[in-house]
């Protein structure tokens, strides 16, 4: 159930769509973080490439793209392994969707304790107790 906010910024002509950005966040978030893609969302922005600046230079300057990646995970949920590889496939995906990226691109991985967390009105620690109590316990054994 993470929440991904995804905000974009290319000098070239043709930036994908914000659906199909979403599409493809969600696919890496299924896919090696292991996320249920039915309760994720994402919200996704873009930035004129002259109003982002990396190292004092704009990117249209620049003449290359940039993301910032932020996603929200319970804590405890992936390990060490699954965050790089996410990072990384992130990295080379946006790179595909924008067009050369400049190293100033970020995917920041936040792990949030589960009482500080949750959607629906339920924090993830009371979710992951409704779901133990409702196994039998000679099921859980």
């Amino acid at each position: 159930m993470p929440l991904i906010t995804v905000t974009v910024s290319s000098p070239h002509p043709q930036m994908p769509a914000k659906a199909a950005i979403a599409a493809e966040v969600s696919r890496l978030s299924s896919s090696i973080l292991h996320k249920d893609p039915n309760v994720t969302a994402i919200i996704v922005s873009t930035v004129p490439p002259e109003d982002w600046f990396c190292g004092g230079r704009s990117l249209a300057e620049a003449q290359r793209a940039s993301v910032w990646l932020d996603i929200h995970i319970t804590d405890g949920t992936n390990t060490k392994d699954e965050k790089a590889a996410f990072i990384a496939e992130t990295y080379a995906a946006f790179g595909r969707l924008l067009g050369p990226l400049h190293e100033e691109s970020y995917v920041h991985v936040h792990d949030v304790r589960d009482d500080a967390y949750g959607f629906g009105g339920l924090t993830q620690g009371r979710r992951y107790i409704a779901r133990q109590l409702a196994v039998p316990a000679s099921a859980a054994a």
